[in-house]
């Protein structure tokens, strides 16, 4: 069943189900800015008042809240102009992760097509590890719980080269981890589709099967570990290749894709899929579910064996997210 609108007007940048059963959404307006909101059942919402934010009087702006994780009784949120924040209360008041936000390279620090953003959060709580991706910037490290950010793309072509920072000017566009083995990340990257053992240290290529080297999102079924992305032709012509709606899926690790797409239009079908617009549910077999910029909602209940497209038109869909009881 499709309800009827809940932030009429305004965007849906971020949500999350938190382990008090309550629902935190991040929201943006051309007008009124990026807002938190939470709710114990998806329809009664009240704004949080003291949202992440940046000093008054600086040079950063906050335009939009791109990703919401929560680890060990924490929440982090990922914004742009890129940046970090966490909050130790629930959602109420937050602070900046400094070691990040400050970070040595930060002069360097440049946006992609959409922004400047800190759109992927990853956690190793046992070993008191993150990493976080920044588009156009790359994925960084902290081993100590954030105190103390280092650069991690070794293997990954560098899209623009800074002048004073070598390890900076990567365009990330999704990180997956798996997480029963911390180490093991997936990257989804302007310049191809990359898999690290060593948490970061370094990358390699997995691309065999994938008809371009070009997308933005990247989804992990924890169960089986099967990887779910959406190719698109190019960086230059970002549309789904011959008109072809096609989820490409591996269930190797990375080490091969295959198409994965009966059911899903497979001609004249010129929409795109950004990147935190597809998601996977926690059912067995798993839940699939991709948001189009043409406002399509496709939808799939056996890891993507079979497809159905639900009957509604959306606006854009910038997020998609799956939650299961």
């Amino acid at each position: 069943m499709i309800g009827e609108p809940i932030f009429k007007g305004w965007k849906l940048t971020a949500i999350r189900r938190l382990a008090s059963g309550e629902f935190l959404a991040a929201t943006a307006s051309d007008v009124y800015g990026p807002a938190l909101h939470r709710s114990r059942d998806l329809r009664d919402w009240k704004q949080v008042v003291h949202g992440p934010a940046w000093p008054a009087g600086s040079d950063r702006k906050l335009k939009q809240i791109w990703s919401l994780h929560e680890v060990g009784g924490k929440l982090l949120a990922g914004v742009d102009d890129a940046g970090l924040f966490e909050s130790t209360d629930g959602g109420e008041t937050w602070a900046s992760v400094a070691g990040l936000n400050e970070h040595s390279t930060r002069a360097g620090w440049f946006p992609g097509f959409g922004g400047m953003c800190c759109h992927s959060i990853l956690t190793d709580e046992a070993g008191g590890r993150l990493w976080s991706g920044i588009s156009a910037v790359g994925v960084f490290r902290s081993d100590d719980a954030g105190e103390t950010w280092t650069t991690k793309n070794e293997g990954v072509p560098v899209v623009i080269e800074d002048e004073h920072h070598k390890d900076i000017g990567y365009c990330v566009h999704a990180l997956v981890a798996d997480p029963d083995n911390p180490d093991r990340i997936w990257r989804r990257d302007h310049r191809g589709m990359f898999r690290t053992l060593d948490g970061g240290d370094t990358w390699e290529t997995i691309e065999q099967g994938l008809p371009s080297t070009f997308g933005f999102p990247l989804v992990l079924d924890a169960k089986t570990k099967t990887l779910y992305c959406f190719p698109l032709e190019s960086d230059m012509v970002r549309l789904p290749a011959g008109g072809r709606f096609e989820v490409y899926r591996s269930t190797d690790g990375g080490d091969s894709w295959h198409s994965a797409s009966a059911g899903l239009p497979q001609e004249h079908a010129y929409m795109g899929v950004l990147r935190q617009a597809m998601a996977v549910d926690e059912l067995d077999p798993c839940g699939v579910f991709v948001g189009t910029t043409a406002g399509t909602l496709h939808v799939s209940n056996d890891g993507a064996d079979s497809w159905q497209t639900l009957p509604c038109h959306l606006p854009r869909i910038l997020c998609v997210e799956a939650f299961t009881d």
